[in-house]
């Protein structure tokens, strides 16, 4: 009976940025206060039929809520409603669920500037133990040269690797947040194995530097990166707009 009332209640959509719609059109439902938390939502099929889009669209869109611990996926069951109204608005306020143009290009440019203040920090505070795991991520990045999964998530723990050595705990929430809102576009920003290799190189140049503990060496490193790297994920989301 809810899922049925939910479809109801969500009316097609017009085109444009669709995922960040669907997800916009989904939340704001959620927080209407007309589903309980623990609601089990409709299939893929049927949120596309009422929303008026692909099923593509939606399951890009639930897979952003679910990072965003909006929903939470039970294989087997289906996604549920994780938390109730009460939870959700404070969470989506702050957030701003920021997917849709500009604001995923604002992001981007935030969590350059973000990377390379964590970096700047960690070049005076890190210690040998953190060096040496992300040594082993620089690893498990060359493996995954093969596996762009793989690949993804070294890259991942080699980043939250120079928050945590930031010692700034603030400085490493906000980039893990908006690391979580990312995720789509990151995923997609390593197409090919050249692109991978490129990114290796990267974060070798870092590493090199981090072990100098060389500010202005660090600096230029990221900075470098992060262009590139924006540049990467910015294309993967072009791409679908």
């Amino acid at each position: 009976a809810a899922a049925a009332q939910m479809t109801a209640a969500l009316a097609p959509m017009e085109h444009g940025s669709v995922v960040s719609e669907v997800a916009e059109r989904l939340l704001a439902y959620f927080t209407s206060g007309d589903i309980a938390a623990g609601t089990r939502l409709p299939a893929e099929r049927q949120l596309a039929a009422s929303l008026g889009v692909g099923r593509s669209a939606v399951r890009e869109a639930l897979a952003a809520l679910e990072i965003l611990g909006i929903v939470i996926v039970r294989p087997g069951s289906g996604t549920y409603l994780r938390d109730g109204v009460s939870e959700l608005l404070p969470r989506t306020l702050s957030w701003g669920l920021m997917l849709g143009e500009p604001r995923t290009r604002e992001l981007v440019e935030l969590r350059s500037g973000l990377e390379v203040q964590a970096v700047q920090l960690a070049a005076a505070r890190i210690t040998d133990e953190a060096l040496e795991r992300m040594r082993t991520n620089l690893d498990a990045m060359e493996a995954g040269l093969d596996n762009l999964a793989v690949f993804v998530e070294a890259d991942a723990a080699f980043h939250k690797e120079i928050a945590s050595a930031s010692g700034n705990q603030v400085l490493q929430e906000l980039l893990q947040s908006i690391r979580s809102l990312l995720r789509i576009w990151v995923d997609r920003a390593l197409t090919d194995e050249g692109h991978a290799a490129a990114a290796l190189a990267e974060h070798r140049a870092i590493f090199k530097a981090l072990e100098s503990r060389d500010a202005a060496l660090v600096t230029e490193a990221m900075v470098s990166h992060m262009g590139t790297a924006s540049r990467r994920l910015l294309a993967g989301y072009d791409a679908v707009q």
